[in-house]
């Protein structure tokens, strides 16, 4: 099993041991001419959304943690509901209502007798960087956010004593507090940004990951594509790294910080313009990030229900949810029974196991696709009565394990977590007992774990159901899900009919954004 989800990763790295004449032509002419412009244009997209996510994540967080205002503990939740939102739904939304053709522009040339272009271009670098940036903010939000109430708390009570004005304490205790968080955040959301295939695609920006698929489908050189695919595999792995070091450093500051007396530091209150400021603040952010594209597809919706395809809706609805429960079931297993092992005693194997495991949401899409079909490839040259490239192309297969692989991540993460609350003499207990082996997991942690389970479940069927790239390559015919029924709606400019598949997306997203919710105001409490 651990093979199986290392399989992709491995596969791309080995594809540099198969070099021929062909694909050292394809990579030297797209070197001359379009790889240039696709790592400029990752570059700038990168720090664009690496600037926006943690100027909006910390201000928000900041507000939220260090004053104290009317409507703060609705702002605690609200500023999560951009997770809810698949960046592509927002770039669909924010299409439909900005571009030349689009309500706002031709009201505005009604209204003011104009003529051409009032705005500027959504489907931009810009206009990507803008999507990413209020829908990935709530990573940087969520790590500052629980850095600042946990670890500033008492210095900033302790500066306040000797007399330290407000903003000096912010850019001198709380800001360098919470700047491993804030590092950590903007990683994730990074990785997020190179793993994209539907913005990008759909704004026709030349990433990274549009020129694997470019190698893959329209040059048909599966080598190409696959050497491609290391370079991004490499960025995001230092981007993985500099996350994990962000935690690690995090982790120190906890233990050296302490959280203080929360009788003692209290939030300041504000009144007046800074009240003011601080709505907007953190309003802006929901406002962008989710009211107004739910607000750009509503719009559709309640102006000709008639074109939207009810009857294949549920039909597409069905294979979302029938892949997204048959990947929640086997990641939940494969998650419990790696959990378990480590909780035994880990070996070497077993950590190597947990560890391949816990990298698999860091692969972005294209590389877990290219790394798949790659070996298929190889095994169907060499044993062409296998039936590899049926089985994994013509059944869902691949794409379960596609999903296995991008996700088993998450299942296994909050397992872990359920596993750390329950004591090891509750082992010992029961091995005196005379309960031992799977027995231990079925009649004593699987009680315990069960809300981890269900937890799990929850996000892994979540992610399954927004997941575009993977189930766009992989899935058998006549099975699309909602989010490739969207993507291709809105690809044929058919903005009104992607809106369906789109608010359903949006709706299934809340589930996770109101469980964390929870789980933020019990820690509160």
């Amino acid at each position: 099993m651990t093979l199986a989800l290392s399989l992709p990763a491995l596969a791309v790295l080995a594809s540099w041991l198969q070099w021929d004449a062909v694909t050292a032509d394809i990579l030297r002419s797209m070197a001359e001419t379009v790889l240039p412009d696709y790592a400029w244009t990752s570059l700038r997209l990168c720090l664009m959304v690496a600037v926006g996510v943690v100027v909006v994540g910390t201000a928000s967080a900041a507000a939220v943690t260090l004053f104290d205002f009317p409507g703060r503990r609705t702002a605690e939740w609200a500023l999560l509901l951009p997770l809810a939102m698949p960046a592509y739904v927002v770039a669909y939304a924010y299409t439909d209502f900005l571009q030349f053709s689009g309500p706002l522009q031709t009201g505005m040339r009604q209204a003011f007798g104009l003529e051409g272009r009032l705005l500027p271009e959504v489907r931009s670098v810009g206009g990507a960087a803008w999507v990413f940036t209020f829908s990935l903010y709530p990573y940087v939000y969520l790590l500052a956010r629980t850095a600042l109430g946990e670890r500033a708390s008492q210095l900033m009570e302790a500066a306040r004593l000797l007399g330290a004005p407000l903003p000096r304490r912010i850019r001198e205790i709380a800001l360098p507090l919470a700047r491993p968080a804030i590092a950590a955040g903007a990683a994730l959301a990074l990785m997020e940004t190179l793993a994209d295939y539907g913005v990008v695609s759909y704004f026709g920006i030349q990433t990274f990951t549009a020129g694997i698929y470019k190698a893959w489908l329209a040059m048909d050189n599966r080598i190409a594509a696959a050497q491609l695919a290391t370079l991004l595999l490499l960025v995001v792995l230092v981007l993985l790294q500099l996350e994990q070091r962000a935690q690690r450093q995090m982790r120190f500051v906890a233990s050296r910080g302490g959280r203080g007396n929360s009788a003692e530091a209290q939030p300041v209150r504000l009144t007046g313009g800074r009240l003011l400021a601080i709505w907007a603040v953190c309003g802006v952010p929901v406002l962008l990030g989710f009211v107004l594209p739910v607000a750009f597809m509503l719009r559709p919706l309640a102006a000709d229900w008639s074109v939207l395809p009810w009857d294949r809706f549920i039909a597409w609805s069905f294979n979302s949810v029938r892949l997204g429960l048959l990947t929640a079931a086997l990641a939940v297993a494969l998650a419990l029974w790696l959990a378990f092992a480590q909780r035994r005693g880990a070996g070497r194997l077993t950590r190597g196991a947990v560890q391949l495991a816990g990298l698999g949401y860091a692969i972005p899409g294209a590389v877990i696709v290219v790394g798949l079909l790659l070996p298929v490839g190889w095994l169907q040259a060499a044993w062409p009565q296998s039936g590899a490239g049926y089985l994994m192309t013509a059944t869902v297969t691949g794409l379960v394990w596609a999903y296995l692989v991008r996700f088993c991540a998450v299942a296994l993460q909050s397992v872990q977590s359920g596993y750390s609350r329950i004591a090891p003499s509750l082992d010992e207990s029961a091995r005196t007992l005379g309960v031992g082996g799977f027995g231990l997991l079925r009649r004593v942690h699987g009680p315990l774990l069960r809300r981890s389970v269900v937890a799990a479940a929850l996000l892994v069927f979540v992610d399954v159901m927004k997941e575009l790239p993977a189930t766009l390559v992989l899935r058998p015919f006549n099975t699309d899900t909602l989010a490739v029924v969207a993507y291709q709606l809105a690809r044929d400019e058919r903005l009104g009919e992607a809106a369906l598949p789109s608010l359903a997306l949006v709706l299934v997203g809340l589930i996770p954004v109101v469980l964390l919710s929870r789980t933020l105001r019990s820690r509160a409490g």
